[in-house]
């Protein structure tokens, strides 16, 4: 785990994506990081150092694990990161270093449907409960916080209905409650928006989607103060959660090209989502860069763009099945953030593990389509779904 150089707080994000936690100075005067392909490393003769500083891959801590958590902190302008397994890793290690059996989450009713499970399924095992609070309704809020309650957890675009969290009343209504502040950031990316410079102490990903950009790894990140990250990673390093070498390499790449990627996939999402609310088969579409989303006025005053992800609801006459059957371009394939555009029906991929009862609650219906816009050309895409619309029609 390290510090960013203070140097780089100055540097434009795309600066720093490019070169912000690189090693100085360079090994063998290298351009690119090379793969520290090592499990171990040998120790001074005499050697004293905290569990954590053990120069051992599990520990998360390689020369590749310092340049990837040095670039994360200086991109999400935090005082340290972690980078693991996956984004679950992520979430659920920081949730059960910051909450003891016996206490209390308050979280977003939305979430990502690994999220969700966990807080219904796992952590009533680990003696953790939760309460749902509504993020358009903060008169609400207090009813949710208890004598136990330790942490408030949100995401910055809520998956997959694009929920938008407000994030200065959040860490406002947090800090009078006493509860540590955690948001996953995975569906807007820091390009988009960088919650700790709103207050949050706590920053998660999924590298898997945005970060990594290219659909071929999966990872977690973890950024915020160094106070709260200390113990994270302890509690990471016992679990086991680690991130090996190469893909730790691959994320780095990925991350070169963060800012061209997310920017470019914001501007193709805002011409779709234009497009589709107006077609005669959608009935609704969830995206925060129209003017119909109920929260736009906020996602353009704390956002740069929108994001790449939107939802969408087909006119109840059309069939979800011959929809997502019938792409040229797009793929009906789970996960986000590559550059392939990508479709799936939450109700039977991202949230599959909720109950009935549960999607319900939620607004997840059969009929609701998430889709995660890719680098391909806007003009492609819009024939590709104008096509697929036609074939899904009744």
């Amino acid at each position: 785990m390290t510090t960013p150089p203070k140097n780089w707080n100055r540097r434009s994000l795309a600066t720093r994506a490019v070169h912000a936690g690189r090693i100085e100075p360079p090994v063998e005067n290298t351009v690119v990081t090379p793969i520290f392909q090592s499990a171990t490393y040998q120790a001074a003769a005499e050697y004293d150092a905290a569990y954590n500083d053990i120069r051992y891959v599990r520990m998360n801590n390689t020369p590749n694990h310092a340049v990837l958590a040095g670039k994360m902190a200086a991109l999400e302008e935090t005082e340290a990161a972690i980078v693991c397994s996956s984004g679950m890793a992520a979430i659920t290690t920081t949730l059960m270093t910051l909450v003891s059996s016996g206490e209390h989450i308050v979280a977003a009713d939305t979430l990502y449907g690994g999220t969700q499970m966990w807080l219904d399924h796992d952590a009533p095992d680990f003696g953790i409960s939760y309460s749902a609070i509504d993020l358009a309704k903060p008169a609400t809020w207090g009813a949710a916080v208890n004598g136990k309650s330790r942490v408030l957890y949100v995401e910055t675009i809520s998956n997959p209905l694009i929920g938008i969290a407000d994030l200065a009343a959040l860490v406002t209504f947090a800090r009078s409650h006493k509860l540590v502040t955690v948001i996953d950031n995975t569906f807007a990316s820091p390009v988009v928006c960088q919650p700790a410079t709103a207050g949050f102490d706590i920053v998660l990903h999924s590298a898997t989607k945005y970060l990594n950009g290219h659909s071929d790894l999966a990872a977690g990140v973890i950024c915020g103060r160094q106070k709260w990250l200390d113990p994270i990673l302890t509690r990471l390093n016992h679990l086991g959660g680690t991130l090996d070498p190469h893909s730790c390499f691959l994320l780095e790449r990925g991350l070169k090209t963060l800012t061209l990627r997310v920017n470019r996939q914001s501007e193709t999402a805002l011409t779709l989502a234009r497009w589709l609310d107006q077609h005669e088969g959608v009935a609704g579409v969830n995206y925060a860069g129209l003017d119909s989303h109920p929260r736009h006025a906020l996602a353009t005053e704390q956002f740069r763009g929108f994001g790449g992800m939107m939802s969408f609801y087909l006119a109840d006459s059309y069939s979800p099945a011959a929809f997502l059957g019938s792409f040229d371009v797009i793929l009906h394939a789970w996960s986000l953030g590559g550059p392939e555009t990508l479709c799936v029906q939450p109700s039977k991929s991202s949230h599959v593990g909720l109950t009935e009862r549960e999607l319900a609650r939620l607004g997840i219906t059969e009929n609701l389509i998430r889709v995660s816009v890719g680098l391909e050309d806007a003009d492609d895409l819009l024939d590709d779904f104008s096509q697929a619309l036609k074939a899904a029609s009744p």
